[in-house]
């Protein structure tokens, strides 16, 4: 029988806020650079565009497959590979001979990044089951700002030291991150909730603000079982067929199209229209810096709310003022269009939330979180990657930014059905 040692619960704190902190740093540091390392490695317009692609696309292949393999492995033991990828595709990335190496130790270090941003949700509903939103605004809050400052930084740092260092400072990082997961991952209260994640639900639930608790859901596949009693049979919960799981998905999506879009193309934008290119990677740090207080109010003011739709229909004004103001003026009162831009994301925190708030334990989460973000960063890499095409073919900001505002009607759509007061298995209850 093994012995059942708790861990102090701050190391679990400690390690998803620290991982959080990593997830986003090897995406942001790029954009600013991009003139720099075409010095040694030819970036055109259209390799732009896939470098824009590839975090979405490494998310959302990564993010599909992790809750394949939740089963077979303890999510700590998964959450350490992943930040040890991460650290791996950081490093030897800044070492390509050519571009094409390059692009593919991205992809490593993307895939790592997106295991992990699946795996955080069921981490927090495990070890903080009654703290689902005062977590979920502390590790949103720590995304935002490892989201902002490689955008800020990367250029003083590449200026002092060169653009290899600058890009792989931030794995440094990583390695503080995976210290309190190693901790966890020997743990043999790890160990067992690590088989309990393969096995039957997780006792503890979170049901959404007045939502009654229903059963519990089973593994954490994209395809999962959930029983209501123990003599009961277990229906087939397929998540292909669940509204809540494609509400969240063209939220989730459609935000993450929307930031990483503006992420790869706002410097071109700024610095077309007559900005420098350190102001516009400051106006790039103060976009990503504005997820700072969203992320740590949101999911507190959301979490007491039973529907928080009014919440996004909030987010998308400010997206729409922002894009318009950065189409027709981009030069003048360039602050406060990146502002209201920047305060659009704010459906990324609701919609990390509401993973935990639609589903009544992690193994659910984790289902959820997987579909959710899979398949919501696989619409979204499309974003970057299209957005520049049109600039491209009508040599014009305005079809792109069109684009955008297409895909505001399909995150608000999707937020719609998301933020209704249902649960995941309610969509397929008999």
């Amino acid at each position: 029988m093994v012995r059942n040692v708790a861990r102090p619960v701050w190391i679990f704190a400690v390690g998803i806020i620290l991982t959080a902190l990593t997830l986003r740093g090897a995406v942001t540091v790029v954009p600013p650079l991009i003139s720099t390392i075409n010095h040694d490695l030819p970036l055109g317009t259209a390799t732009i565009g896939i470098l824009g692609m590839l975090p979405t696309a490494a998310f959302g292949l990564f993010g599909f497959l992790t809750p394949y393999v939740i089963r077979w492995a303890s999510l700590e033991r998964l959450i350490v590979l992943s930040i040890l990828a991460g650290i791996v595709g950081q490093v030897v990335r800044v070492f390509a001979p050519n571009t094409a190496m390059f692009l593919v130790f991205s992809v490593v270090a993307f895939g790592g990044l997106g295991a992990g941003n699946v795996l955080l949700p069921p981490l927090v509903k495990k070890h903080f089951p009654t703290r689902i939103g005062l977590m979920t605004a502390l590790y949103v809050t720590s995304i935002s700002l490892g989201t902002a400052l490689p955008a800020q930084i990367s250029v003083p740092l590449a200026d002092a030291a060169g653009w290899q260092f600058s890009l792989s400072s931030w794995a440094a990082v990583s390695v503080v991150a995976v210290v309190p997961w190693l901790l966890a991952a020997v743990s043999p209260r790890s160990a067992s909730n690590g088989s309990a994640s393969r096995g039957s639900a997780s006792p503890s639930t979170t049901p959404a603000p007045g939502i009654a608790a229903g059963p519990p859901a089973a593994p954490a596949e994209l395809t999962v079982h959930f029983h209501r009693s123990p003599e009961a049979a277990a229906p087939k919960m397929n998540l292909w067929r669940s509204p809540t799981a494609w509400g969240l998905t063209f939220m989730f999506g459609c935000t993450s199209l929307n930031t990483y879009a503006l992420f790869a193309w706002l410097p071109e934008i700024l610095t077309e229209s007559g900005l420098d290119r350190a102001h516009a990677g400051s106006m790039l740090a103060l976009f990503a810096a504005l997820g700072l207080p969203m992320s740590l109010c949101i999911p507190l003011v959301a979490a007491r709310m039973r529907n928080p739709f009014p919440v996004v229909l909030v987010m998308l004004a400010c997206f729409v003022a922002g894009y318009l103001g950065l189409l027709l003026a981009p030069a003048h009162g360039t602050w406060l269009w990146v502002s209201l831009a920047g305060l659009g994301p704010g459906t990324f925190p609701l919609a990390l939330l509401l993973i935990n708030h639609r589903t009544r334990t992690q193994l659910g989460a984790g289902a959820l979180s997987g579909f959710g973000q899979g398949m919501g960063y696989a619409l979204a890499c499309i974003g970057p990657l299209f957005f520049g095409l049109l600039r491209q073919w009508t040599g014009s900001w305005t079809a792109p930014f069109m684009f955008l505002f297409a895909t505001l009607l399909l995150l608000g759509a999707g937020a719609y059905v998301i933020c209704r007061p249902k649960m995941l298995e309610d969509d397929f209850a008999r």
